[in-house]
Parts: C-alpha cells; sequence; structure tokens
C-alpha cells in the first residue's frame, strides 16, 4: 500500500483539492508540505500528535516537510474554535514558545539538508509593510467571502476584532512566501483551518497565475482530535517537565473503549494488518488495545525505556498496589503549614487535578483516598511523620501519586 492510501487507510484525510496530483507527488516523494504550529504555549501538547505523526509518516515516505512556527501570526490569534479573543503575548514569550518548540521537534523530525527545515513567519511577516500589504495581497481577498468562512461566522455574535480578522490573509501570505522561497508545493492542517489554506491557494493563483503549482490537503481531525487538544491544554503536554512520562502513558491507558483503535490507526505506527486484526476485540482484550496504545506513543515520544517504566508503574499499581513503581512528588518543609499540609494541597502539587475547586469535589464525592483508605474530609491533613514514610494517594480508579517529604 502507498503513502497516500494508508493515509485515507488510517482516517486521516478529510478531504483535498487536486487528489490526483497530491496523491501523485506524495506517493513519489515529491511533496514539499508545511504544517504550521503557533507558538500559544511553551510546550507542545498532544493535540499537535496527529500533525507530528502525518509529518512523520510523510517524510518516512521521502516527503520533504516545513515545520512553520507561527512567530508572527501568535502576534494576531487564531480565531478559529474560540469564543474570545486570545490574550496577547510579548515577542519574548512567542520567542520563547518557538525554541520550546522546535527542542521538542527536533526528537521527532529529522531535520538537514534535504530533510525537515524549521521556519518562523516572524522573519516575514513582522517586515511587512501595510500599506504594501493592502495593495498586494489585501486585494486578492473578498470580505464577503471571507465572513462566509466558518472561523468567522462562529465569532461574529460575540464580537471578531479586525486584528483576527486579518489572520487568514497573514496565514495565506505564509504559503505563498514558502511557495515562492522553498518550492512548498502542499499545504496540510486542520479541519478548522480549511478557509484559511483555501486561500492561501487562491493567493498563490491570482498573483503567480493560474499554472502555479499549489496544493491543499486537509488533515483530519474529526472529535478524537479535537478532544485531544481541548483536553491537553491543561493537562497532556509533550514536555516531561510539564506531563510526565508516567502520566502521559496514563493519559493514553485511560481513553474510552469507542475511541482506542481509531487512536491506534490514526497515531501509531503498527502495520495496518496488525490492526485490522484488532477489530473484533472486545471485552478485556480492549484493555490490552488500551496498553498497546499507551505504550507505543509513550515510546515515540518520550523513548522506550520510559515507556517500559510507564507500563510497569501502571501494571505494579493496578494489580499489586505496589506504590514503589508510583510517580513520586518530594516535598520539603517550605510546602508544610505548621508540620502539615491539607490533602487538597497535594493533589494540586501533583497535578491530580487542575485547581483546588476541583481537588475539593473530587474529595467530597469519595473520590480520593490515602494508603489505601478514602477520605472526604476537605479539611483532611497529612503530618510530616506520614510524609517523611511516604503516603500513596488514589484519585479516582487510574490515578496514582506517591508523595514523600525529603
Amino acid at each position: 500500500m502507498k503513502i497516500y492510501e494508508e493515509l485515507v487507510a488510517r482516517g486521516l484525510i478529510a478531504q483535498v483539492t487536486d487528489e490526483e496530483e497530491i496523491k501523485e507527488l506524495i506517493n513519489n516523494g515529491k511533496a514539499t508540505f508545511y504544517i504550521g504550529f503557533d507558538p500559544t504555549a511553551d510546550s507542545l501538547h498532544v493535540g499537535h500528535f496527529m500533525a507530528l505523526c502525518l509529518m512523520k509518516r510523510l517524510q518516512m515516505a521521502g516527503n520533504k516537510p516545513i515545520v512553520l512556527i507561527g512567530g508572527g501570526t501568535a502576534m494576531i490569534g487564531d480565531p478559529s474554535g474560540r469564543t474570545d479573543m486570545r490574550s496577547m503575548m510579548t515577542r519574548e514569550t512567542i520567542q520563547h514558545n518557538c525554541d520550546c518548540f522546535k527542542v521538542q521537534m527536533e526528537k521527532f523530525i529529522e531535520f538537514g539538508e534535504d530533510k525537515a527545515i524549521m521556519v518562523n513567519n516572524a522573519d516575514w511577516l513582522l517586515g511587512l509593510n501595510y500599506i504594501e500589504v493592502l495593495r498586494d495581497v489585501g486585494a486578492c481577498f473578498s470580505v464577503n467571502r471571507m465572513l462566509c468562512a466558518e472561523c468567522y461566522k462562529q465569532r461574529m455574535e460575540k464580537g471578531l476584532s479586525f486584528l483576527e480578522f486579518n489572520y487568514m490573509i497573514m496565514q495565506s501570505y505564509d504559503f505563498y512566501h514558502l511557495y515562492r522561497e522553498y518550492g512548498c508545493n502542499m499545504q496540510f492542517g486542520g479541519d478548522d483551518q480549511w478557509s484559511n489554506m483555501l486561500g492561501g491557494t487562491e493567493l498563490i493563483r491570482r498573483k503567480l497565475g493560474k499554472d502555479a503549482y499549489a496544493m491543499t490537503i486537509n488533515l483530519l481531525l474529526n472529535s478524537e482530535g479535537k478532544k485531544m487538544g481541548k483536553t491537553a491544554k491543561g493537562a497532556v503536554w509533550l514536555d516531561p517537565n510539564k506531563t510526565s512520562p508516567y502520566d502521559f502513558y496514563q493519559y493514553w491507558r485511560n481513553v474510552d473503549d469507542k475511541d482506542v483503535l481509531k487512536c491506534i490507526r490514526m497515531l501509531t505506527f503498527l502495520p495496518l494488518e496488525e490492526i485490522d486484526a484488532m477489530d473484533s476485540w472486545e471485552g478485556s482484550q480492549l484493555n490490552t488495545a488500551k496498553d498497546i496504545l499507551a505504550y507505543e506513543l509513550t515510546k515515540l515520544i518520550h523513548g522506550e525505556k520510559e515507556a517500559e517504566k510507564a507500563r510497569a508503574a501502571s501494571k505494579a499499581l493496578y494489580s499489586r498496589g505496589d506504590s514503589s513503581m508510583a510517580p513520586t512528588v518530594t516535598l520539603t518543609e517550605a510546602d508544610l503549614t505548621d508540620g502539615a499540609v491539607d490533602l487538597n494541597s497535594l493533589l494540586v502539587l501533583g497535578k491530580m487535578v487542575p485547581s483546588r475547586s476541583e481537588g475539593r469535589r473530587a474529595i467530597e464525592q469519595g473520590g480520593v483516598s490515602v494508603d489505601g483508605v478514602k477520605v472526604t474530609d476537605v479539611k483532611a491533613t497529612l503530618s510530616a511523620e506520614q510524609l517523611r514514610a511516604g503516603v500513596l494517594v488514589k484519585r479516582g480508579k487510574k490515578s496514582f501519586m506517591k508523595f514523600i517529604l525529603a
């Protein structure tokens, strides 16, 4: 099976333009394609995972990826999928986030001569002259058509700033620039980017003629992909300092039964024949499938050693309640107040809950235990003596954390 047909079989492609030409380019390793990442945080998250996997698959098939870091467009903010305006970031914050992205991507994508390249659209967008852009690029866009785009329509009732209205033009200009400077003939993006992507193709053809060779392909970010992104922004990062390899493993180990085979098909590099054989799995076999998914993706991001450790810790906790395998948070005297710390604070320190209010609800609803004993008192505390011996805190059925006072 050739790479384009494999992408279709894995459920990654939603719609394309010029399918036969795109298929010819991709299957013969002649595509120079880009995917954009706006640096709105200092780490990539699992919402980016599908795009990273796609880039890796295409590079393995001989195609050339261009990683576009949106240092310029991040100063505007993408209105897609949002009900309010993004917070404005300083140039220093944006640059820091760009640097963090690069470090993470270098572990995943192979960069170098005749391989993948990384560019930052701040390098060309920030130097543009406003009047020249209006005359040269703005004239190519119809406001009527722009307002019909889904990313704008959903914001019209609550308000859309003129700043964000320009995002489509800037993203379109990116494709135009990459086409001219790097021979980029294809762009990939999620469902919510389709209008912006078509704008880029149209700009190239209007500026360079109808024969300009620019393609657009739309990466399928279906309900699973969107759910990943929404969940990840507060919890599941690719940076091990933000989300430990164990927690990363647990995230995938806990996907819904109905999603696990879809995720294996979309995100792992297991052969399709092996995945097809899992289609009839049910009951306890789905737990095996979840373990396969969690292991494969943890290995992909954090390496085989960390994946093995996460798998061993997970099995030890579930089967034997072995706290020695649990991820550990080491406390200091500074974390204590009058020689103790409240349980809710431990939940927050261990990132077992995103906030104290959610921690309070978890305790009140009987979802938290300490060393196997359920605790429902939100004012419960643990003494320094207990913490020096080490305590195992469990939230729900599958979230464990060991706390110990140094």
